[in-house]
């Protein structure tokens, strides 16, 4: 994360690169992704005001913020309590099914894998 933006400049920052969204359309997509990420309280603060499962839930927002077709995540649910890891979860089996982006998670998490529609185990390195 930026460290001298807030949480909705640090979410917003793709889509300014894209220059595709009105200000208006960034502004409602940046405040509805970081409401389903539970951080509206928040929305102003700058990273290091933070905690590691907040700061997460922020870089989460910002990788789905322009509705990628694939998003890889390394352990998403890594820093995060089980009620907000579950809750992220289900936001992005909702982003798979409505907008049918594709998620490839690298993880150790058993919740994580059990809502995965597929899986993949490796091994030493190797396919097992």
């Amino acid at each position: 994360l930026v460290n001298v933006l807030d949480v909705a400049q640090n979410v917003e920052f793709p889509l300014l690169l894209q220059r595709a969204l009105s200000k208006a359309e960034r502004r409602h997509r940046v405040e509805a992704l970081i409401d389903k990420v539970g951080l509206s309280d928040q929305i102003r603060q700058r990273p290091n005001e933070l905690s590691g499962g907040q700061r997460q839930r922020v870089a989460i927002a910002r990788a789905l913020v322009t509705k990628p077709a694939i998003v890889l995540a390394d352990e998403p649910t890594a820093n995060l309590d089980s009620g907000t890891g579950s809750a992220i979860i289900r936001l992005m089996k909702e982003l798979n099914e409505r907008d049918k982006t594709t998620f490839i998670f690298s993880t150790h998490d058993d919740a994580v894998m059990s809502q995965a529609q597929r899986t993949v185990h490796v091994h030493d390195g190797l396919i097992a």
